[in-house]
């Protein structure tokens, strides 16, 4: 059943809930959120899109094979959990960089490997979704 409505709410819904999927994956590790809400957040975007127009078009909209996202965020996740490996730390433990001073309170940016963990994760839970998502959508 086609829904002119939905269709045309389905739009604007998308990229809000999509937004919010990526504020999610931002907020993580000291706040609630990180990779997986925000990646279960991003899936749902992209299933609402489906349901308004189409598995087909929402893969076209995606530009991405599903199992293509799960596979890179595979290899970011544990890329950020070696990085602690070769600084001489147990297996998967949090690195800060600190750009533009000494400290947290000093630098300017303070990047971490948690966050690109979270990106990881963010990629294979929005990537494991959307396969099965795309699977049962084109089988019925």
């Amino acid at each position: 059943m086609k829904s002119v409505i939905f269709e045309t709410a389905a739009r604007l819904l998308v990229a809000l809930i999509f937004v919010f999927s990526l504020f999610m994956l931002l907020r993580g590790h000291n706040l609630p959120g990180g990779g997986f809400i925000g990646g279960l957040l991003g899936a749902v975007s992209f299933i609402v899109y489906s349901l308004a127009k189409g598995p087909a078009e929402a893969r076209k909209a995606l530009h991405v094979a599903p199992e293509t996202l799960s596979g890179v965020g595979l290899g970011i996740a544990l890329l950020a959990g070696l990085l602690s490996f070769f600084m001489g730390d147990p297996l998967f433990t949090g690195q800060w960089f600190w750009i533009g001073g000494d400290s947290y309170d000093t630098a300017v940016f303070a990047p971490n490997s948690i966050l690109v963990f979270d990106i990881g994760v963010y990629l294979v839970v929005l990537g494991g979704i959307l396969t099965l998502a795309f699977a049962f959508d084109e089988e019925t």
